[in-house]
């Protein structure tokens, strides 16, 4: 016999879930940080007993299925519970399937997990920033690493401050961070990071941190153009200690209120605390930045997972068209699918960025990767609808219009915006050539990818006004 694994365990477990919910209840399937598995069942209108036979052949049954996979209290009922709201009622329940009128009961499922709650979570109305501050931030993000995000963040800022914008660009890939060397050599860097607020603010000693410096490297920038940078890392100075691993340990997790009656601090809200810290000091210091740009990390990680669902207007996603690009895009929109209010928000501010791409005018070739994007996008963000329907709106003029682009549609989520592959990239050293910005095959590989850039980007605050 086949031992019961992770998934077929969790499997199980949804298949009884729907069993029970069928009966009336509604159900909600919680599983730990170790993958135990519990289910409870909402008998607060017809209580049960805790050895009343429906009880224990559902509790047989579970444990028979979930084994090793199986917690303490295999089956719980809310009856018996303090406060079963915490469960029933979490603002991390995701639906798996929803109450019918009259007969079946909702599924709910409620992950505890340490990295990727975030991608699903619900947006925190005290964690997002206003709607003018996100709508001038862009995150760079990549599901895989080394595809040149942190490269094409910095050449983005030059660009933009070469036309008069005041840029900040902030260094999120914190376990590896890259665009900092990009713009700043080591010596000019600020005291502080974003891991020194993240830990600061934690205790409430923020106040008065040096997070951010104006970048003094970036050639061809002239008139009123400024690039600032907000480091993962802060610089030490000399004869003061600095252990950025032993903060880097302790920033990702969730706080309870600093005081009774006060708020819990989600991450999200610390992260979103840190960058609008940063936005706060350029504009005290120089003016208040027209772009910020946000570098994340790449992966499945609660750092790009909040940069993109809840602190950035534009998300440009980074890919190249091979089968684990596309696999791992399609896990983080399988996670948002989830939650249709969610996918519904975040689609429209996507675009993919076909990075490192050998040849723009090679039309078969990013024709591929826009058909894959085009149909990773279709089954799992776009509205379900035949690809063939254009501008098609539901009789109900309550009801949104459909979302589904066509698959030719070059200012859809899934239309590719090229970045040019070359040799002289690999090895670069931006210490030793501080003109590589201006340098030939730089200007020809990223040439289609700022001009869509510059369609795509909120206008300078001057010109806004």
């Amino acid at each position: 016999m086949k031992p019961t694994r992770f998934d077929t365990a969790w499997d199980a477990a949804l298949r009884l879930a729907e069993r029970t919910a069928a009966s009336g209840p509604d159900v909600v399937l919680v599983r730990d940080l170790i993958g135990r598995i519990s289910l409870l069942v909402d008998d607060r209108d017809k209580p049960l007993t805790a050895d009343s036979a429906e009880l224990t052949t559902l509790r047989d049954e579970f444990t028979a299925a979930t084994r090793p996979f199986i917690s303490g209290e295999p089956v719980q009922t809310a009856s018996a519970m303090f406060a079963p709201e915490m469960f029933l009622d979490s603002a991390e329940l995701v639906l798996h399937s929803e109450r019918e009128p009259g007969g079946a009961g909702r599924v709910g499922v409620l992950e505890r997990t340490v990295v990727g709650a975030d991608w699903s979570r619900d947006t925190d109305s005290d964690a997002s920033p206003s709607a003018e501050r996100r709508e001038r931030r862009i995150a760079l993000y990549g599901f895989k690493g080394g595809v040149g995000r942190s490269t094409a963040t910095a050449i983005l800022a030059r660009h933009l401050a070469s036309r008069g914008y005041c840029v900040l660009v902030v260094d999120l890939d914190l376990e590896s961070p890259g665009v900092s060397s990009l713009l700043e050599n080591p010596a000019g860097l600020p005291a502080h990071g974003i891991v020194d607020h993240l830990v600061e603010a934690a205790v409430g000693n923020e106040a008065d941190l040096d997070l951010v410096t104006r970048s003094s490297v970036l050639p061809g920038i002239e008139g009123n153009g400024e690039v600032w940078l907000a480091p993962a890392s802060g610089k030490p100075r000399e004869g003061e200690p600095y252990d950025y691993l032993a903060k880097l340990n302790r920033i990702y997790s969730d706080l309870p209120a600093a005081e009774p009656g006060s708020q819990p601090r989600p991450f999200c809200l610390r992260l979103e605390n840190a960058i609008k810290a940063c936005e706060d000091l350029v504009a005290e210091r120089s003016r208040r930045p027209d772009v910020v740009l946000l570098d994340s990390r790449a992966g499945i990680h609660d750092i790009a997972a909040v940069t993109l669902t809840q602190l950035s207007g534009l998300a440009l996603l980074f890919a190249v068209n091979n089968p684990s690009t596309w696999e791992g895009y399609r896990m983080l929109f399988g996670q948002w699918a989830q939650r249709p209010d969610r996918a519904s928000e975040l689609r429209s501010r996507l675009r993919i960025v076909a990075a490192m791409f050998h040849s723009a005018g090679d039309a078969k070739r990013l024709g591929a990767l826009r058909d894959q994007a085009y149909e990773t996008f279709s089954q799992l963000l776009y509205d379900d609808v035949e690809a063939d329907v254009e501008d098609e709106f539901a009789p109900d003029t309550d009801v949104p219009p459909v979302f589904h682009p066509a698959p030719l549609d070059s200012d859809a989520p899934h239309a590719p915006i090229p970045i040019l592959f070359g040799n002289d990239l690999v090895g670069l050293d931006p210490y030793r050539s501080r003109d590589w910005l201006e340098l030939p095959f730089i200007e020809a590989a990223y040439a289609r990818f700022l001009a869509a850039l510059d369609r795509l980007v909120p206008k300078r605050r001057t010109e806004a006004s």
